[in-house]
């Protein structure tokens, strides 16, 4: 698990009808079901929570309101005193939440309402923007044994900011368009804004690789919709991992395999390995399917199937076809007829050359 974790909510896409459906606006999917997801800043998910509607607080976890008890649930699995740091939205944050977390040792960073800031009597929005692009005000309050940081900013328009651990300082510069001037300039930024946009990310992360290439099979069944998403969210956090392992190795971006290539890999994988080619038993379907799969054009050349197929010494059968072919093994320039049924390979097999054994077990 990463230092940096975020909390954000999810939507799987869902127009039917189903009494858990949810409408936020302001996502890119604006109907689904809505999922509260706990994701590192790199994109990984450690816990997730499907949104039922009202929700009985474990009685071992203190009862803060029902935005902040969903923080509290998710954050379980992170390692208390430790120093993880904890990043949400302005629906979540509150001063109650972040005191309990800060007793459980798990800093924490979010925006927040100013209705959520009892006793706080921050400047207007107009009083900071007449002073200007970047101008921002910092109040500090000591709780118990806990310095909260409050900071409001204005860009584009204000924003408000509570921490524990990480305030308005140091103050570092932004580039920002100016239509006034024309130009690009240097606009002064908080430390507690440029954490936050740095780490709070990781749950659209997640989102923007699972829409990529998202399951789309239709279904009456309102689960179905649910669980395609979870196996799309696995192989996304399984190309996570790969990546973060590939960076261990000092791989180059070159060499690391996209999300596309992986995702076909494992479905191949899943297809063909150790799985015989047998057909099955019954009455073979009428129709002429089997006409156009003879019809379809065949590539230059069969690609080579993954490891996981080539290796798993199962229904890996000599076949001759019509016409020659160059022997998939490398450095062999044989043209041979025997080809792999399986694979769809051309392999040399004679009394002096055996390609087919080479190409299945190395």
């Amino acid at each position: 698990m990463s230092e940096k974790l975020s909390i954000d909510e999810q939507m799987v896409p869902f127009k039917g009808r189903n009494r858990l459906k949810q409408y936020l606006p302001k996502k890119p999917k604006k109907w689904g079901y809505k999922l509260m997801v706990l994701a590192g800043s790199d994109g990984i998910p450690h816990n997730i929570e499907v949104y039922t509607g009202k929700v009985v607080q474990p009685t071992h976890l203190v009862d803060i309101g029902a935005s902040g008890n969903v923080v509290l649930r998710l954050a379980q699995p992170v390692p208390q005193h430790k120093n993880y740091k904890l990043y949400f939205d302005n629906w979540f944050t509150s001063v109650p939440l972040q005191l309990e977390l800060a007793r459980q040792g798990v800093h924490c960073l979010g925006t927040v309402r100013s209705t959520r800031l009892p006793g706080s009597s921050m400047v207007s929005d107009a009083e900071l923007k007449r002073s200007g692009r970047g101008s921002f005000q910092e109040k500090t309050a000591v709780v118990g044994n806990t310095t909260l940081y409050a900071v409001k900013w204005y860009d584009n328009r204000s924003v408000t900011l509570l921490s524990d651990y990480v305030g308005a300082h140091p103050v570092t510069h932004v580039q920002r368009w100016d239509r006034g001037s024309k130009a690009i300039i240097d606009v002064p930024c908080p430390a507690v804004v440029r954490d936050y946009n740095q780490h709070m990310g990781g749950v659209d992360l997640l989102d923007s690789l699972i829409a990529l290439y998202r399951t789309k099979i239709r279904s009456k069944k309102w689960y179905h919709r649910l669980f395609f998403h979870f196996l799309d969210m696995i192989v996304a956090t399984c190309w996570l991992l790969y990546k973060r392992h590939c960076r261990c190795n000092n791989l180059s971006d070159a060499e690391v395999m996209r999300l596309y290539a992986f995702k076909s890999y494992i479905a191949q994988g899943l297809c063909k390995s150790g799985k015989s080619l047998e057909k099955k038993r019954g009455r073979p379907s009428g129709g002429i399917s089997s006409d156009y799969e003879t019809k379809k054009r065949q590539g230059p050349t069969a690609p080579i199937p993954i490891p996981d197929v080539r290796l798993d010494a199962t229904a890996h059968w000599i076949i001759m076809s019509e016409k020659k072919g160059r022997c998939r093994v490398p450095g062999c320039k044989g043209t041979p007829k025997a080809k792999c049924r399986k694979c769809n390979a051309h392999l040399c097999f004679t009394s002096t050359t055996n390609c087919f054994l080479k190409f299945h077990t190395e």
